[in-house]
């Protein structure tokens, strides 16, 4: 079967500057040496005995610091490069926050231009730029005054935010926040990466300054440029009750409902929908237990799972662009991807997933386009996992930094070159 997609399609992978680039000096950076010997020896119990056996590099200090990463911020030329080859037309990528104004309202005008060549770099390649202004990294400077728990934080973002789109007026494609209700829930409640709050009054403190932040920055940005669309990239779970049990339905509904919140706030802040999904999450009531919440990881529920366990659900992708057509703006999914070092299950997933996203847009959902996550193997630091699990269409050494086009990216570019899924 021939599955065309619609003229003008965007095709591509994304990253983030933090676990690409390498060098980074940031809230992270601090963060990754300060926790990394911890990290290394909580692995013994946060992963399951295949994943050990798998990945022993998870029980090394140095995994959980980025160090030089990808060396992206040299290489990039050679990375967008490979990336064309693969019949890209698109590619996300972020701006570190830190690079731009490593002191409070001192730009460095020398990491503008590295960022200006990096679009020119793009363009030159037939690449649109989509921009990510922040994915969860701040200047220390910020991070010292609180992060986003200062009251002023909107405003110091949006003085960065201002600065980047009037130095790069013809990019047109902005993400202003990379998953923002993921980030206040894993960095304020449960404390598993920066800033390490486990607050629900900081959590809300900080979930209230972001929408402040969202608002004010998408004024900003149409303010300084007329053509520019602004976007939040808003990551989602589908949860699917454990047993189908009543009560577990009524559980999973709330739990959507909350994650959605955030994107309930700012609808009317985004000119279109940068939508991120990866995965389904069985969810429910353990019966003899007192276990309440996500259970993919600690029940046998069947099904294909990526290397850290989640489970592989391609039809959830649809059910949420099928959701998200109420809101009547353009979609475009930033986000899809999977752990998968042996390069096994990759071709598989982009496949079905797209054959469900193909099927949104036959429904009438404007979808107009796909970035897998990610273009090349990185950093994964939501949560700091660190270097082990692969994401990437291309393989990197990174001792070496080789890097080596996995099968599953030439089955992706045929795709992106016919603008058509063949299944």
């Amino acid at each position: 079967m021939k599955y065309e997609f619609p003229k003008g399609f965007y095709w591509g992978a994304a990253t983030s500057a933090h676990q690409v680039e390498g060098n980074n000096y940031n809230d992270w950076s601090e963060w990754e040496h300060a926790n990394s010997a911890r990290l290394a020896k909580e692995a013994q119990t946060h992963w399951q005995d295949w994943q050990k056996k798998k990945f022993p590099e998870m029980f090394e200090p140095e995994n959980y610091i980025s160090g030089r990463a990808c060396d992206h911020y040299n290489r990039y030329e050679e990375d967008f490069g490979i990336a064309k080859s693969l019949g890209h037309n698109a590619h996300r990528f972020s701006i570190e926050w830190s690079r731009i104004e490593p002191e409070e309202g001192k730009f460095d005008e020398k990491e503008i231009e590295h960022y200006r060549k990096v679009i020119k770099a793009l363009r030159a390649r037939g690449l649109e730029p989509f921009v990510t202004l922040w994915h969860w990294t701040l200047p220390i400077w910020l991070a010292e005054k609180g992060g986003w728990l200062n009251k002023n934080a909107p405003k110091y973002f949006e003085r960065y935010v201002s600065k980047i789109v009037a130095s790069f007026s013809d990019v047109k494609f902005w993400i202003t926040l990379n998953e923002p209700a993921v980030y206040t829930s894993l960095g304020t409640i449960k404390g598993t990466q920066p800033p390490g709050n486990k607050s629900i009054f900081k959590a809300a403190r900080t979930r209230a300054n972001l929408i402040k932040a969202q608002k004010s920055a998408y004024n900003a940005i149409h303010s300084i440029s007329d053509s520019a669309l602004v976007g939040v990239g808003n990551s989602a779970n589908f949860f699917i009750p454990y047993k189908n049990k009543i009560y577990n339905k009524i559980l999973a509904k709330i739990i959507s409902y909350l994650e959605g919140g955030f994107f309930k706030k700012i609808k009317k802040n985004i000119d279109y929908v940068a939508f991120q999904y990866y995965r389904s999450i069985e969810m429910g009531f353990r019966l003899g237990g007192n276990f309440l919440g996500i259970i993919e990881n600690n029940l046998d529920t069947g099904g294909e799972r990526t290397d850290l366990g989640w489970k592989i659900y391609p039809e959830g992708i649809y059910h949420f662009l099928k959701n998200l057509q109420k809101y009547n703006k353009p979609i475009y999914i930033t986000e899809n991807g999977l752990a998968d070092a042996k390069d096994e299950k990759r071709e598989k997933f982009i496949k079905e997933h797209l054959y469900w996203v193909h099927k949104a847009i036959k429904d009438g959902v404007d979808v107009k386009g796909y970035f897998h996550w990610s273009l090349i193997d990185n950093f994964e630091f939501v949560e700091i996992r660190g270097f082990w699990p692969r994401f990437g269409l291309v393989e990197v050494d990174f001792k070496t930094q080789e890097r080596k086009i996995r099968p599953s990216a030439y089955e992706y570019a045929k795709i992106c070159k016919n603008n058509k899924l063949e299944i």
